[in-house]
C-alpha cells in the first residue's frame, strides 16, 4: 500500500524509556533510557518538531545527558494517553517504548510504569491504548506506529504475590479509520534480550539500525529486516527471541508471530542438573552440610526428602523466593566443592535462572 506522505509536523511521538523501578534494584535495566534518546534523535533528524516529542524517562544515575524529560510513572503515562496525544491537528503517531513488561493470564501485554513495585505492579495495558486510539476519541491520528521493547513472559512464571492491577484505559465509539502497525520485540511467552554492558535492548538497537530515511515507512520489509537481524543473531547466541508483528487497517489485516518459545522450564532444569552434577548432591549428609551453610531463616521450613533430586529441587525452589537466595545456593555449593568446570556450569545456571525469574525486560 502506497501511503500519502505525511508532514513532519503533522506527526506525534510518545517514547518511553524505563531503566529502574520503585520495586528496587533487582529491576534495573540500563538501556532503555538511552535507546528512547537514540530514537528521539531519528525522529527530530526528520524533521518532527521538538515539541510534537513527548519524552517520558525513569534513567538509571549517570545514563543520560542532561536533557528535559518528564516522569514515567503510572498517573503521568496514563495522562499522555488520555489527555496528551488526541488532538486533531496531528496525522500520525509513533509510540516507542522500552522496559519490563509482561504477558497477564487474558494474553494482553502489561508494560510496567516505573512506580511499579512487586505488591503493585503498575502498569499501561497495551490492548485498551491500541482500542482508544483506534477510537472516534482520536479522529486525527490515521496512522499509528508503535515499537515496544519488553518482555512477553507470562506472568504466573514470575511468582508474584498476586495479579497486577485490572486496569484498562476508557475507550471511545469504535471507528474504521485508522492503521495500527505494533512491532513487539518478543513472541508470546518470550523474553527481550538486553546489553547491559552497551546500555541497549536488542530489539531496539536492530530497529534503529534498519529504519530508513521515511518518517513512516513501509511496515512489512521493516518487520522483515529485523526478523531477519532477530534470527541470524540468534543463529550464532540461541535465546529463543523472535519479533511479532500486527498491522491493522480498514479492510485489512497482517498478524505474524514468532515460532513458539522455549520451554518456561528449561532454566530450572539446567539448574537442577547442574547442581545433581556434584558429588555431595547424592550423599544425605553432605546436602545436610550444605543445608547448614545457608541461611536458617531461608531453610527453617524448607520441604526435604530422601531421594537426592527431589530435595535438590525443594532446596532451589525454597531459594528462588528470596532476594539472592540462588547466588547463596551458589556460594555455598563452591565452598564445599571448588572444581572450576562444575562451578562455571553452575554461575551460568544460576543466572541464567535468576533471569527467568526477573520480570523481564
Amino acid at each position: 500500500m502506497t501511503r500519502r506522505p505525511v508532514p513532519p509536523d503533522r506527526v506525534r511521538a510518545l517514547v518511553v524509556g524505563i531503566e529502574q523501578y520503585a520495586a528496587g534494584t533487582s529491576w534495573d535495566l540500563p538501556g532503555p533510557a538511552r535507546d528512547a534518546l537514540r530514537f528521539r534523535d531519528w525522529l527530530l533528524a526528520r524533521g518532527v518538531p521538538d515539541t510534537h516529542i513527548q519524552l517520558h524517562l525513569a534513567p538509571l544515575p549517570g545514563s543520560v545527558p542532561d536533557v528535559p524529560f518528564r516522569p514515567a510513572d503510572h498517573e503521568s503515562l496514563r495522562r499522555a494517553f488520555i489527555e496528551d496525544i488526541p488532538d486533531r491537528r496531528n496525522e500520525a503517531l509513533w509510540v516507542w517504548w522500552g522496559g519490563h513488561g509482561v504477558l497477564d493470564p487474558d494474553d494482553n501485554t502489561r508494560l510496567y510504569t516505573a512506580d511499579a513495585t512487586s505488591r503493585d505492579r503498575r502498569n499501561i495495558h497495551v490492548e485498551s491504548a491500541l482500542a482508544r486510539l483506534r477510537s472516534d476519541v482520536t479522529p486525527g491520528l490515521g496512522v499509528q506506529m508503535w515499537m515496544v521493547d519488553a518482555c512477553r513472559t507470562f506472568d504466573e512464571m514470575h511468582g508474584f504475590p498476586q495479579p497486577p492491577p485490572t486496569e484498562i484505559l476508557p475507550s471511545g465509539r469504535r471507528v474504521a479509520a485508522h492503521e495500527q502497525i505494533l512491532m513487539f520485540a518478543a513472541g508470546r511467552g518470550q523474553r527481550a534480550g538486553n546489553d547491559p554492558q552497551r546500555r541497549l535492548g536488542v530489539f531496539s538497537d536492530i530497529v534503529l539500525s534498519a529504519l530508513p530515511d521515511e518518517l513512516l515507512p513501509d511496515p512489512a520489509p521493516l518487520f522483515e529486516a529485523v526478523k531477519a537481524r532477530m534470527e541470524a543473531l540468534g543463529a550464532a547466541n540461541p535465546t529463543g527471541q523472535l519479533p511479532d508483528f500486527r498491522l491493522e487497517r480498514p479492510g485489512h489485516a497482517d498478524i505474524r508471530q514468532s515460532a513458539p518459545p522455549p520451554s518456561a522450564g528449561q532454566p530450572l532444569v539446567r539448574l537442577i542438573d547442574a547442581l545433581m552434577a556434584y558429588p555431595l548432591m547424592n550423599d544425605r549428609d553432605e546436602r545436610q552440610t550444605l543445608i547448614n551453610e545457608l541461611p536458617s531463616a531461608a531453610v527453617a521450613r524448607m520441604p526435604r526428602h530422601q531421594t537426592p533430586r527431589t530435595d535438590v529441587i525443594g532446596i532451589v525452589r525454597t531459594l528462588r523466593k528470596r532476594p539472592d537466595g540462588l547466588w547463596t545456593l551458589y556460594g555455598a555449593v563452591k565452598l564445599l566443592d571448588d572444581d572450576a568446570e562444575r562451578s562455571a556450569e553452575l554461575e551460568e545456571s544460576v543466572r541464567n535462572c535468576v533471569e527467568d525469574s526477573r520480570p523481564g525486560m
